[in-house]
């Protein structure tokens, strides 16, 4: 049976399920968003004289949750005009409109006769053969199948996402008994083609899979944080970044989630799993009783692990919990040897050997923790899943890590990971030991660009489904590589086309790089048929590298400077007019250069997870690898719309003065980095390569032809010009900007006006890219633009004068 989402209903609307509407308003499709009627009017209700007959009234629950969500940060929709794909309503004046809908998704609170009673109501209202999914975490799907129809029954399932639903991409699919294959076949393909999730198949136990792991991992942490003496700041460091965590590590992103969800999950845990061989590890550890009666849950209460205060002096500072005494005090700062061991060592998966084998606390906490996560999860195999690498899928879709628990396995050794075990009193399951006794010494490998995982039934390496959609540069950087540098590497994709991939500290733009381009250029038009730019690191780019500015401007090589910046310019116009189409793929940060590539590109196939912008003004100097030329031109070509051009002119100055970073690749359209009607979106990451492959060779297939560089941008000069500086005098009088801001203003205000030219006159790429080469060294011989860039370096944010 073929069936399309157009338009769903999502009953609640909560945290949850506001955020779930927007996501699929943000893939645009159609959403009904129900909760219930309030039952009392509110004081300014009453004070204008509405009654709760009043539609105002009885919608208010709804309106209110989603303009609240619609309103947090970070923000559930791509683009808040998405918000229109959104229509709202409730459960008695509307709950007959579910009947024109192609999937309801319950997303009530968590009791089950709550949830029975709204499949009651769907029940009479629903058409036969619309998907019905619940979001629950914990509820067993048999007793929510009680009483409902063998139609309900055949198309209900559990999918639950993962809050916030936009940013976290584990999309669990739980089918329930009686659910046909068909149903959980389509749901696992639309959270990972439409919804850009990793779908993971889970089995109807309580937590499922992500959770189930998680919290075994926050819960043994709880009871190790004592036994081993640490600080609440000493785990977050030991489990955050260094070992492929989110900075949030731990603590904090338990008060970020908050205690009382983290709890709620455990107990339900605890209670019931009664036959599980680490049942007594999900009770509470006595502090966190005494966190929950004081209800510090974290961000919601004020105060959890940590706690925001403001000191004598009037000075906002960040408190910790002793744990010990359960006082706040100062933070402390966390050291150990062992991770200073780790600093060379780039790649988490690479760390955990050294970590292991740590002669500190820090190696003690690790070989510990990893024992315990390594006991657990073999033994969930098949409790909560046939499949191994299902739990690692959901670990790193759902919790942010860059590893899953038998990729980490793999890392160490399987046998090292044995003994830690035991080290523990911890024993290997028999799946393990049979495994090893066959000859198998991995859980993963890959042969011909695909991973393979070992099957446990079979006995056998496998080969991971859902892979043929996708181009994972890891597998095939070694099989299939044609030239690389200390900081690039260029991968066959085949069919003609290949990949240039960054690989530089944060993917910075520096010589390295650049002679990547333009050797992927050569290469490309010599021997290929187009070239993609992309990568699978955490960003595409962070921009160019500053130090590298930095040093020349200090020594005042300016002659060098000029140089590598005319290098930058010439890159970046090679890349537009290349014999070969080149299209590039940008995700995560793009910033600077790496935005002013993604601008000089044929086509871009941006991730929708995409920050991208022109930053430069951050760190004392205006975008000069071509990126202020570029909205000069990107502007002159909409004078030809009839738009008002002084408008549309300042309108891409302040994109560049403002130093605007798009939250989403959607709203890099709005900005004019990316255009519309050439660029393209891809909702899942995972797809972005093989797709940006895909339209280089329908490009080259379709007859690409050079293009011919451009001689009639239009420029407004002294028009323009005065205007622009009229503008930054008035705002450096009112102390909007400061005295330096001021002067960048106006160095790009020449640039983009075009100079001072008597008359608005068409001009070469060429005539502005010199204008901007100029601004740029002139910028680099300020004070505080160097002020400004060794802060940067030091700190990695930018600093106003």
């Amino acid at each position: 049976m073929k069936r399309s989402i157009n338009k769903i209903a999502v009953i609640g609307s909560g945290i949850m399920g506001s955020g779930i509407a927007c996501h699929f308003a943000n893939i645009g499709v159609e959403v009904l968003l129900l909760d219930i009627v309030p039952r009392e009017l509110t004081e300014k209700e009453q004070a204008k004289g509405l009654t709760l007959a009043d539609t105002v009234v009885r919608n208010r629950m709804v309106n209110d949750n989603l303009t609240a969500s619609l309103k947090s940060k970070p923000s559930p929709i791509y683009s808040q005009k998405f918000a229109n794909r959104i229509s709202t309503g409730n459960l008695e004046d509307d709950i007959h409109k579910i009947k024109d809908v192609d999937w309801i998704i319950e997303v009530v609170v968590e009791r089950l006769d709550i949830k029975q009673k709204v499949f009651e109501q769907i029940e009479k209202h629903r058409k036969p053969g619309t998907l019905i999914t619940s979001n629950t975490s914990g509820i067993p799907i048999q007793f929510m199948n009680e009483g409902r129809s063998e139609d309900f029954q055949k198309h209900f399932a559990v999918t639950h996402f993962f809050n916030p639903p936009r940013y976290l991409r584990l999309f669990e699919v739980v089918p329930g008994p009686d659910c046909k294959q068909e149903v959980t076949d389509f749901l696992m393909m639309y959270g990972e083609k439409f919804l850009g999730k990793t779908s993971v198949l889970a089995k109807d136990t309580p937590a499922f899979i992500g959770n189930r792991i998680g919290i075994f991992g926050i819960q043994s942490l709880f009871h190790q944080v004592k036994e081993l003496g640490l600080t609440i700041e000493e785990v977050d460091k030991l489990t955050g970044p260094v070992i492929g965590r989110p900075k949030s590590a731990t603590f904090r992103t338990v008060d970020v989630v908050g205690l009382d969800t983290l709890v709620h999950v455990a107990n339900g845990i605890y209670k019931n799993c009664p036959d599980d061989e680490a049942h007594d590890l999900f009770k509470l550890p006595d502090f966190i009783e005494k966190m929950m009666e004081n209800k510090w849950l974290g961000s919601k209460t004020g105060q959890g692990f940590y706690k925001k205060h403001v000191n004598a002096e009037g000075k906002k500072e960040i408190l910790s919990l002793d744990l010990d005494t359960l006082e706040y005090r100062e933070k402390k700062r966390a050291k150990f040897a062992t991770l200073e061991l780790t600093k060379t060592i780039d790649k988490p998966i690479d760390r955990f050997k050294v970590l292991i084998g740590g002669k500190d606390k820090a190696g003690e906490f690790y070989r510990k923790n990893f024992a315990a996560m390594f006991a657990y999860v073999q033994n969930r195999i098949p409790e909560i899943s046939d499949e191994l690498y299902r739990i690692d899928d959901a670990m790193k879709a759902g919790f942010g890590w860059e590893n899953g628990p038998f990729e980490i396995w793999d890392a160490v050794g399987i046998e090292k990971g044995i003994e830690l075990m035991k080290a523990e009193g911890l024993a290997p399951a028999a799946w393990v030991t049979e495994m090893i006794t066959a000859g198998e010494t991995k859980f993963y490998t890959v042969k011909d660009g695909a991973t393979y995982y070992y099957d446990i039934p079979a006995k056998a390496q496998t080969k991971k489904p859902g892979q043929d959609a996708f181009i994972i540069l890891d597998n095939i950087r070694k099989s299939k590589e044609v030239w690389k540098n200390s900081e690039a590497v260029i991968e066959d994709l085949g069919d003609g086309i290949i990949n240039l991939e960054f690989q530089s500290k944060m993917n910075t733009i520096g010589g390295g790089v650049l002679a990547g381009i333009n050797k992927a250029i050569d290469l490309a038009e010599k021997d290929f048929q187009g070239l993609v730019i992309g990568n699978q690191a955490a960003n595409f780019s962070v921009g160019a590298n500053i130090g590298m500015i930095f040093m020349m401007a200090v020594e005042q090589e300016y002659d060098e400077l000029n140089l590598a910046i005319k290098m930058f310019q010439n890159t970046m116009m090679r890349a537009r007019y290349s014999s070969i189409p080149v299209v590039v793929a940008p995700h995560g940060m793009t910033l600077g250069g790496g935005c002013e590539l993604s601008m000089h590109a044929d086509k871009v196939v941006a991730a929708a997870e995409t920050y991208i912008g022109l930053v430069e003004f951050g760190v004392g100097v205006i975008p000069g690898g071509g990126g202020s030329k570029e909205m000069a031109l990107r502007a002159s070509d909409l004078f030809k719309k009839g738009d008002v051009e002084l408008n549309v002119l300042q309108e891409h100055f302040l994109t560049i003065g403002m130093a605007k970073v798009a939250t989403s690749a959607y709203e890099a359209f709005d900005m004019g980095v990316l255009q519309k009607g050439k660029d393209v979106v891809v909702v899942n990451k995972d797809r972005q390569i093989a797709t940006a492959k895909a339209h280089a060779k329908l490009m080259a297939a379709s007859g690409y032809t050079q293009p011919m560089r451009r001689k009639d941008v239009k420029v407004l000069g002294k028009q323009a010009l005065g205007m622009f500086l009229v503008g930054t005098d008035a705002m450096e009088a009112s102390k909007y900007i400061s005295e330096h801001d001021h002067k960048i203003a106006n160095k790009l205000a020449y640039v983009m006006a075009g100079g001072d030219l008597s008359e608005p006159t068409l001009v070469t790429e060429d005539y502005l890219l010199d204008l901007e080469r100029e601004a740029f060294l002139s910028l680099c011989t300020e004070r505080k633009t160097l002020e400004r860039i060794q802060h940067m370096l030091k700190t990695g944010k930018p600093l106003r004068n």
